[in-house]
């Protein structure tokens, strides 16, 4: 069942056993204090927060991100425009429609990353009877409390300065508990790594980046997750989605090269030098490198024309590995262009295109056709049209030739 199947494989889901080896491999008390605290953090399923302290006001027990916000102002303001916010996005609202409301394991399956607080399921499981459910709703997301909020307990880490809050200080919701693992990788991972015993196809986890990074100069250097995708602790977390963010974390090179008579030739070279993971990391995008000739009103001439492709694609069913043609954290790529040169042609040209959500396109319009599923269809449409949307232009380049007679 297709739609299964990409419930699995949207979620990035975990297990004790993530952080069980991480500790497992812990070689300091600090590092055994982190893999202990995130063994408890990240219990699966997440138990409910229960009655908040008696002292508290109602803001002080309200898990809304919009009463996060009320003080903790900017982090509330980053977080609206990242895609945790996002977490219930159309996509996954439209296979949760598909399933019974009542199905709280398959819920639970997708929820544990997207939407991790018992609270948010159990208003989300009345929402899905109800027929009320709503793509995108912050109550539905990863929020603030996923992240920061267990048994109405704050937790975070320490102060700029490295200084912790003074026993029975006066602060809102009673302070918060420090702890170093907020700014280590590993709880990046609860979501962003497969445990070794789940799916993989040749070889390799479905989800595999925390161990990408580990196998990085940057993991060797101590530069975290968090080090790049919440730089200065903004709550921003910008991926392959913005152009900015990966554009900086790759070096890119388009130069001519010596060619016979009539013939043209050029290198596009592509290194990998700050991703941190390879490029790109999950099996959703795809990467296009379009290299060809182009006629004076700057048009591409097709027969000229050369498309490679950088990802990792898969069957929609997730059963083979189709290809893998990724770029490994501080590898390099050239993509050498030797071509006759087309009678038309006054420029060779390179653009790289990236589409962020490749394979959910294709997975969306597979189950629209698919007579088999009959509900969920107006939030899959929605979902699609995000999908379309995402893709943008990263790079390109214009090579001019030399035009005899000029």
């Amino acid at each position: 069942m297709i739609l299964l199947c990409r419930c699995l494989f949207a979620v990035l889901l975990f297990s004790a056993s993530t952080f069980g080896t991480a500790a497992g491999q812990a070689e300091s008390k600090a590092d055994r204090d982190i893999a202990a605290f995130l063994d408890r953090h990240w219990q699966h399923p997440l138990p409910p927060q229960g009655q908040p302290p008696a002292a508290f006001s109602p803001l002080e027990a309200s898990l809304a991100p919009a009463d996060c916000g009320t003080c903790h102002v900017q982090q509330w303001r980053d977080w609206q425009t990242a895609l945790h916010s996002k977490a219930m996005s159309p996509g996954l609202l439209g296979q949760l429609q598909v399933m019974l409301p009542d199905a709280t394991d398959e819920h639970q399956a997708c929820l544990i990353c997207h939407a991790p607080l018992a609270e948010q399921q159990a208003e989300l499981q009345k929402a899905l009877a109800a027929r009320k459910a709503k793509a995108g709703s912050h109550a539905d997301g990863l929020t603030c409390a996923g992240c920061h909020v267990r048994s109405h307990q704050r937790h975070g880490p320490p102060r700029r300065d490295g200084t912790t809050p003074a026993k029975n200080a006066p602060l809102p919701h009673d302070g918060w508990q420090v702890s170093a693992a907020y700014g280590d990788s590993r709880f990046c991972a609860a979501c962003h790594q497969f445990p070794a015993d789940w799916p993989a196809l040749n070889g390799k986890l479905l989800e595999n980046t925390h161990e990408e990074w580990k196998a990085s100069r940057h993991a060797r250097e101590n530069r975290s997750c968090q080090n790049c995708h919440m730089p200065d602790r903004r709550h921003l977390w910008r991926g392959i989605h913005d152009r900015e963010m990966t554009r900086n974390g790759l070096d890119i090179a388009f130069s001519p090269q010596p060619a016979a008579k009539g013939r043209v030739a050029a290198d596009l070279k592509i290194i990998n030098r700050g991703v941190g993971h390879a490029f790109p990391t999950y099996v959703t995008p795809r990467v296009t490198v379009d290299l060809a000739q182009e006629d004076s009103a700057g048009r591409i001439i097709p027969d000229t024309r050369e498309l490679h492709v950088i990802a990792r694609q898969v069957s929609l069913d997730l059963s083979r590995e189709l290809a893998d043609t990724r770029i490994l954290a501080d590898e390099s790529r050239r993509y050498a262009y030797r071509r006759p040169r087309h009678a038309r042609a006054v420029a060779i040209s390179a653009r790289i295109r990236v589409e962020p959500d490749y394979f959910y396109a294709d997975f969306y319009r597979a189950t629209l056709r698919d007579p088999a599923y009959a509900k969920g269809h107006a939030t899959l449409r929605q979902a699609l049209r995000l999908a379309e949307q995402s893709p943008y232009i990263l790079y390109q380049s214009r090579l001019p030739l030399d035009v005899p007679g000029r």
